[in-house]
């Protein structure tokens, strides 16, 4: 039989529901794997245990009473650090905030206890959530469960690490540059960035509104070892909520598609080089799918490139802003990230350029809407290389560059607002690290993007969570 802490969401759920299992023995099997593999990782940076163990004692009272409950009725999650918690401080990774305490939940966390589930820890970011590597000047850094002397992605990298060590059975995660998605291909998990309106965002920050980047392209969503507990996570979390003016309601699956639904398969996207197993990894989940069913053919949505490079110049003209005041809060390598980031982004000049911008995306989305009216899905690498050595990124100028080139696949979805789902299609060989792929669809088509995704992981899926690996026979990380 299975450890406690191996088992899905969905399972725990069941387990639970039917009293297979109490919520008290859930919650402490994972409290004791935290114990066990958080030293070696530095994923989980606050630890609830016993505001968990009250939780988990009071879900047990009203299972034995024969109260309603909720789908998630007693399964334990955790909660990125740059998502309000009422009573804690929502650090973002620095220094600064970290007594900055909250009144309110996020309407992810409010959403996910109404639903019955217990907050048992919050996870790792980088500095306010602007990098691609999980380092906090705060926290530290979070180790790749799979490979301690590589990157585990970001900036969701302590939720994606907590996850795949067995840490938490779901969580909550953000992304604005493939957040959810770069810590999810790092290690071996299974994640989704809801189409944009989706799922409400909202938080007790100092400023009552945000940048127009983060309006337009951030998105909060569900983390998971398995695509049915991002589903389960997307369900529970969707919907309208007043604290989110841009926020909707809208039903989880679409209208009916003519079988077989097209998909379009890039397995070297242009803009850039791609690692040749992570190309081979995407022509086996594009067999895959064809093994499901679906009708695929190698092509490339229209404007690739100028996607890629319309949301650079959009998310680093709008960071520009802030960043004086980013620097008095951020650490000087998460500052030497941005500043090498911004390097290769030309700035955007006067008023009259962020409105060319605009214009630009609105003729990006509508050719890749034309496009996708013919083929709703499109497949691709998650990143066009394997993940890199901590440091990598942020060292030099041509760091940031090639950390620009190879998450290029993950940001078209930002930039449209559609939904994009990570899930693993292998490993790498010589490291032993996850390759994840992408599969991006049309704007509220998350049903799609997750039948996909599943049928992949059925055929190609890993076998997590997993035991950290502490040494590997590499030189020693920066």
């Amino acid at each position: 039989m299975s450890e406690i802490w191996q088992l899905s969401a969905t399972d725990l759920a069941h387990r639970i529901a039917r009293r297979q299992l109490s919520s008290a023995e859930v919650v402490n099997a994972h409290l004791a794997r935290i114990d066990a593999v958080n030293p070696a990782l530095n994923a989980v940076v606050r630890v609830l245990a016993d505001q968990a163990r009250e939780a988990a004692d009071l879900a047990d009272r009203q299972l034995a009473a024969g109260e309603s409950v909720g789908p998630l009725h007693g399964v334990p999650f955790t909660v990125k650090e740059n998502i309000d918690m009422a009573g804690l401080p929502t650090t973002w990774g620095v220094p600064a905030l970290a007594q900055t305490a909250v009144p309110l939940d996020a309407p992810a966390v409010e959403r996910m206890r109404a639903a019955g589930a217990i907050p048992i820890g919050r996870t790792n970011l980088p500095d306010m959530a602007l990098r691609i590597h999980t380092v906090s000047s705060l926290h530290g850094i979070t180790r790749n469960p799979w490979h301690p002397g590589r990157t585990a992605g970001g900036s969701s990298g302590g939720e994606a690490a907590a996850l795949a060590s067995g840490m938490s059975p779901v969580g909550l995660g953000n992304d604005i540059g493939g957040s959810l998605r770069n810590p999810a291909n790092a290690c071996g998990i299974a994640s989704i960035r809801p189409s944009a309106g989706r799922l409400p965002g909202a938080d007790c920050g100092p400023r009552q509104g945000h940048l127009l980047a983060v309006q337009l392209m951030n998105v909060q969503g569900p983390m998971a070892r398995r695509v049915a507990d991002v589903r389960l996570g997307l369900r529970v979390l969707m919907g309208a909520h007043a604290r989110d003016p841009w926020s909707i309601d809208a039903p989880f699956e679409g209208p009916s598609l003519t079988r077989p639904i097209r998909v379009a398969a890039m397995p070297e996207p242009s803009g850039g080089s791609t690692h040749p197993t992570v190309a081979a990894a995407v022509r086996r989940a594009a067999l895959a799918l064809a093994d499901a069913g679906y009708a695929v053919e190698e092509i490339s949505p229209p404007r690739y490139e100028d996607a890629i490079d319309c949301w650079a110049r959009f998310i680093m003209g709008d960071l520009a802003s802030v960043l004086d005041t980013l620097s008095l809060v951020m650490g000087a390598d998460a500052m030497n990230f941005l500043k090498n980031f911004q390097a290769v982004v030309p700035p955007l000049a006067d008023t009259m350029a962020w409105s060319n911008l605009m214009v630009e995306r609105h003729a990006i989305a509508k050719a890749w809407s034309m496009f996708m009216a013919e083929r709703p899905l499109v497949l691709s690498p998650t990143w066009t290389q394997l993940p890199f050595e901590h440091g990598f990124d942020s060292d030099t100028a041509e760091g940031a560059a090639a950390a620009k080139e190879l998450m290029r696949p993950v940001v078209p979805a930002n930039l449209l607002g559609l939904p994009s789902a990570c899930v693993p299609a292998g490993q790498d060989e010589a490291t032993g690290l996850p390759i994840g792929v992408l599969i991006t669809g049309r704007r509220l088509r998350e049903d799609l993007c997750l039948d996909a995704a599943e049928a992949i992981e059925t055929r190609l899926g890993l076998a997590t969570p997993i035991d950290p690996v502490t040494f590997v026979n590499e030189a020693a990380p920066k």
